[in-house]
């Protein structure tokens, strides 16, 4: 059985002409197709001229179920992480990955039932330093090495454009090389900000930037998707 990921840096609903347009997100996400999305950068914001709850609004568009993973709680405002899911949300985490002085930050780590197969899905967003992600990706390697024996997907906007750095080496060495696709600008790729893993390494299919034309001006991000086969070791116990 295959599942379909997708990692999406939504940049609070700005686009590339400026514009706070939260229905381009929600036509994206449609567009996607996909059965779990890991989102960053969604903000909700309470009062004034944008008093709208994004992830609310993403979730009753697209008919997904949604879980926050806010990192920064104001009165006015929630903003950080989020995941959206076709199937069965059976439990949630929150780790804080946060480093003193520097925008918070966190990991959403949420068990869910595709079809009776449990999946693992982390989806986070690392900081702007290089020794700050070299912290945060220890603490998600961490993360992830809890894990029991299902399958495991990491959805992230990794912030790292230098494929020699310690935390992306980390990361290959732990969890296997997957290719490195541009998302960043949006308008015109050249950095392979976001990144998506799979663990065990053998349960990744394929992995694709999406590059329609409304991706291209909804957020300063086009999303990562990839696809998954979850019933090997099912596979494995028939033959």
């Amino acid at each position: 059985m295959r599942c379909t990921a997708a990692s999406y840096n939504i940049h609070r609903c700005i686009g590339q002409d400026g514009r706070h347009d939260p229905e381009r997100v929600a036509r994206v996400i449609e567009e996607l197709d996909t059965d779990v999305i890991g989102l960053q950068e969604v903000e909700s914001r309470f009062g004034g001229s944008l008093d709208i709850h994004q992830l609310n609004y993403l979730a009753e568009e697209t008919g997904f179920y949604a879980v926050a993973g806010s990192t920064v709680l104001r009165p006015d405002s929630h903003y950080g992480n989020a995941l959206l899911t076709r199937h069965l949300i059976r439990e949630v985490r929150t780790f804080d990955v946060s480093v003193p002085d520097r925008e918070p930050r966190g990991i959403l780590d949420v068990d869910i039932d595709v079809h009776g197969q449990a999946l693992r899905v982390l989806v986070t967003h690392l900081g702007l330093g290089s020794r700050e992600r070299s912290y945060q990706t220890k603490l998600l390697l961490e993360a992830v090495a809890a894990h029991r024996d299902e399958p495991v997907i990491v959805l992230s906007d990794f912030n790292e454009w230098f494929p020699w750095r310690t935390s992306l080496r980390w990361m290959h060495a732990r969890l296997g090389r997957l290719p490195a696709l541009n998302t960043f600008p949006a308008f015109l790729p050249v950095m392979a900000l976001d990144r998506i893993w799979v663990a065990p390494r053998r349960n990744f299919v394929s992995l694709a930037v999406h590059r329609s034309r409304l991706a291209r001006i909804a957020s300063d991000h086009l999303p990562l998707k990839a696809v998954v086969e979850l019933d090997l070791e099912r596979k494995g116990a028939k033959a």
